[in-house]
């Protein structure tokens, strides 16, 4: 019996959706912080030289790459080690537990990063279409 709900042949375009919206639903953190917008109170006096600043820069540019598929896989993999790093600068001495520290997000962004830096961008990006 075959359980089959999505057809394996739409993996690679899933793929691609993933890494589009992963970007887009980061491009909103370093947006929030380089641009305060949103307006989030946390970031109201970032200093743009600071390690939050700094990773904001980061998140803006890894991001954009990211949704545009360009020079995916080693973007990917320093996101994911962004995010590792503020797992556990941020979140991790708050509490052992994910769910209580806040730091489900970091672990999810740096786990699909990961694969992301891994599967590569899909067939949606430019990656794939300057290696044809």
């Amino acid at each position: 019996m075959d359980f089959t709900i999505i057809p394996a042949s739409w993996a690679p375009r899933l793929l691609s959706i993933l890494r589009i919206m992963t970007g887009l639903l980061f491009l909103e953190h370093s947006t929030a912080k380089l641009f305060k917008f949103p307006a989030l109170q946390m970031f109201a006096n970032l200093d743009l030289m600071s390690l939050v600043g700094v990773a904001g820069v980061i998140e803006l540019v890894g991001s954009i790459l990211l949704i545009l598929g360009v020079f995916t896989r080693p973007v990917a993999f320093i996101l994911a080690g962004e995010m590792a790093v503020a797992y556990f600068m941020a979140h991790a001495s708050r509490s052992f537990f994910p769910l209580v520290n806040n730091g489900e997000p970091a672990i999810l962004f740096c786990f699909i990063f990961l694969y992301i830096a891994a599967a590569g961008p899909g067939p949606w990006s430019i990656d794939a279409s300057r290696s044809k």
